[in-house]
């Protein structure tokens, strides 16, 4: 049993025998072999593991000075026979030599790095030197690139391969450009030099530069801007696509762009917008270049600041053509409404020109709204004109419409209406028309009017509007009025034999929302006024404390004339003004009157007399014969006669009033803007009204804020009043001034530009 036991048995320690110099020497030499055989590629008949351990072992024992020396010395010499090699290869090889000697001394440091990865994790840190790979990838560098006879040759070859290319012709392959490039930025990297930067990327910009200035100068020169558009655009994505294909890093590739974007962009930007025939502001005259336009863009948006060139060239373009239509409505060549509609036009055109050219850009929306504004604000007459065309629309231009073509032709007069500062002489203008169009039953639907104003709230708030609501209300009660006035006569005819009144419609307006009317009230026929005296006692009886002012400017009636001699008489019933039938009654007892006379006996003021004179003297329309010859009326003496020959096709013959502006130049009288003409002035009324908000602003800001600067308080009146119109900052301080003597404000002895509320 105890004869089966194993028995142990004890050796005595080894000590470690260190490795000699001579046996250091002799492993070195078999390394040193070995990465010849490497360079020779015959890497296939080498045992790797034996020359790791190899390696290994000269580290363990303190001989990596030795093998890292041995390394240097080996891969410098194998170099150094490279290099006489290469000194001598002529261009048209040099890249591909230089490239594939790159890449086989890459693969060799590969595998010099394997066989030493021992000595590169723990005598190169501690001895802070270069890692195996990175010493190869560093002599390479001073001893082959930096040779004189190749770093210069191998830069020019590549400056020149890029050149032919730009010019069109056949290169070499770009994947030698590629490695030759890549090698550099390897070089760079591998010790931290800037190889790639000095010894390419510096010429290669500067020539970039160079061969794209002088390129953009011979072809504008020689060629269209649409053309150029079209070549540049091709240039800078030729370089996109060459700088992917070489492989360039991203900071050559961010300067080229740059710079291939100044040169042929930002450089020519003012040229290309102002190129006879063909630049950008030529091309916004012509409405079937939009895609050129477009393109043009296209190209500028790469640089941002050159697109401001395009947006000033639409701009200017705008007010270009707003002062030519400015000057033709000031030449009498358009009226007010043609102005709009060229407004409208206009409009149209260049938003089709910002959303399809400039690919519908914030920018270029505002700037677009901004030139309407400068010319259509340039003075009051856009805003009078505006109101015109919507009085033509709401009278006629609407009907038979479609609700959504009412609702897209209104949508284009808000459009407008945006673009004016003077909001407040819209409003005037447009219830002037309002109440024309109402009280004469003239508009082509209510559902019309109703929208419109609807839009105006919409845009404006309520205090807009307001007014303009008031007066349909006075409309709707007005009519309820007249239906009870009707019954009320129609029970009072039953059971009176008195004779009959004429038959009137009165429309009862509230003051405070129709347009003040300042006319004194002309002298009526004895039947009218019989029918007004009952009219006003049945109203009174039943609004007490209410006052009656009866506008006979304002009113329309209906009146049966009798032309011929008997027995061939002729009965047209007439649709006349107030005015009309008052001078027509007249000729009941007279065939012939002066226009002295005439006056006298109606009290019709002079301008409306003969606005309305000269309407019953028309050649359609002649009810009256003008002793006098021409259009005018030259004095008192101007004699009228009944005209018993007047014709007509129709029973119902409609007299229709010609313009006050017309009657105005006529009688060489200087008028006011009135709603029938395209005034420039802003009207007096409105003016008024302004300086009352002004004031009521600058009373409720103060009461609010007690004290405040002068230059706060013009900025804080102009923002609320904005809405309205815009008051100039001189008008403001005046109507500071009136408050000032009026002792609603006072200024600060300490500082005269602040401002004090006086309670």
């Amino acid at each position: 049993m105890s004869d089966s036991k194993k028995k142990f048995y004890i050796k005595p320690f080894r000590q470690h025998v260190p490795m000699d110099s001579n046996s250091a020497e002799q492993t070195w030499e078999d390394l040193a072999n070995a990465i010849d055989e490497i360079y020779n590629r015959n890497a296939s008949q080498l045992s790797f593991e034996e020359l790791y351990r190899n390696a290994y072992n000269l580290v363990l024992h303190k001989h990596g000075g030795l093998l890292y020396d041995g390394v240097s010395e080996k891969v410098s010499t194998h170099l150094l026979s490279t290099v006489e090699r290469l000194q001598d290869i002529a261009n048209s090889s040099l890249l591909e030599e230089i490239a594939n000697t790159w890449n086989e001394h890459q693969i060799t440091m590969i595998m010099v790095r394997d066989i030493l990865m021992y000595m590169d994790r723990t005598y190169v840190p501690s001895q802070r030197r270069r890692p195996v790979y990175d010493l190869g990838l560093h002599l390479f560098r001073i001893t082959v690139w930096e040779h004189p006879r190749v770093q210069a040759r191998v830069t020019d070859l590549l400056l020149k391969a890029i050149k032919s290319e730009r010019g069109g012709y056949l290169t070499d392959d770009r994947s030698l450009l590629k490695a030759n490039l890549g090698m550099l930025l390897e070089l760079g990297q591998a010790d931290y030099s800037n190889v790639y930067e000095r010894d390419f990327e510096t010429q290669f910009l500067a020539s970039t530069q160079e061969f794209y200035r002088q390129e953009s100068l011979t072809y504008l020169s020689e060629n269209t801007a649409i053309d150029y558009v079209t070549k540049a655009t091709a240039r800078i994505d030729e370089e996109k696509d060459r700088a992917v294909a070489l492989s360039l890093p991203s900071t050559t590739e961010a300067q080229l762009h740059a710079m291939v974007q100044k040169e042929l962009i930002e450089r020519h930007a003012r040229t290309l917008v102002d190129m006879e025939n063909s630049g950008f502001a030529a091309l916004l005259k012509d409405d079937t270049k939009l895609n050129e336009m477009l393109n043009m863009y296209d190209l500028f948006v790469r640089v941002p600041s050159s697109v401001e060139n395009l947006r000033d060239a639409l701009a200017d373009r705008i007010k270009a053509d707003g002062k030519l239509l400015i000057a033709d409505q000031e030449k009498g060549a358009a009226d007010s409404s043609a102005f709009v509609r060229g407004v409208l036009s206009m409009r149209d055109r260049y938003h089709r020109v910002v959303t399809v050219s400039f690919r519908g850009e914030k920018r270029s929306q505002k700037r677009m709204k901004e030139s309407f504004e400068d010319f259509l604000n340039e003075d009051a007459r856009a805003a009078s004109c505006l109101a015109i065309y919507v009085d033509e629309l709401l009278r006629a231009g609407l009907r038979g419409a479609t609700e959504v073509q009412m609702n897209e032709a209104l949508q284009k007069v808000i459009i407008v209406f945006r673009y004016l500062s003077d909001k407040d002489v819209f409003e005037a203008f447009y219830k002037q028309h309002l109440a024309k169009r109402l009280l004469g039953g003239r508009s082509v639907s209510d559902e019309a009017e109703r929208a419109m104003v609807s839009q105006l709230k919409a845009e404006c708030g309520y205090q807009f509007t307001s007014k303009l609501e008031g007066m349909f209300n006075d409309m709707r009660i007005s009519k309820d009025m007249r239906d009870s006035y009707n019954a009320h006569k129609r029970s009072v005819d039953t059971l009176s034999r008195e004779k009959k009144v004429v038959d009137i419609e009165v429309d009862v307006l509230t003051n405070g929302y129709w347009p003040s009317q300042n006319v004194k009230p002309c002298s009526l026929p004895a039947s009218i006024q019989e029918s007004i005296d009952r009219f006003s006692k049945f109203y009174l009886e039943k609004h007490t404390g209410r006052k009656l002012s009866w506008q006979t400017s304002a009113g329309s009636a209906d009146i049966r004339a009798t032309f011929g001699v008997p027995p061939n008489l002729r009965r047209h019933d007439l649709q006349v003004s107030t005015y009309q039938m008052c001078i027509l009654q007249l000729f009941n007892d007279t065939n012939k009157l002066t226009l002295g006379q005439i006056r006298t006996q109606t009290q019709i003021p002079d301008l409306e007399l003969r606005r309305h004179l000269i309407s019953l003297c028309t050649p359609k329309h002649r009810i009256l014969r003008k002793g006098s010859k021409g259009r005018g009326i030259t004095s008192d003496n101007d004699t009228f006669t009944f005209n018993t020959d007047y014709t007509s096709k129709l029973k119902k013959v409609r007299i229709p009033l010609v313009k006050e502006s017309s009657v105005a130049r006529d009688a060489n009288t200087d008028s006011a803007p009135t709603e029938n003409s395209a005034g420039t002035a802003v009207p007096a009324p409105v003016e008024e009204d302004r300086r009352h908000l002004v004031e009521a602003a600058i009373v409720r800001i103060m009461k609010a804020r007690k004290s405040l600067h002068h230059n706060d308080l013009i900025a804080e009146v102009t923002k609320q009043l904005s809405s309205r119109f815009v008051p100039t900052p001189q008008f403001i301080k005046k109507r500071i001034e009136s408050l000032i003597e009026r002792e609603y404000l006072e200024r600060r002895e300490e500082d005269r530009r602040v401002y004090q509320y006086v309670a």
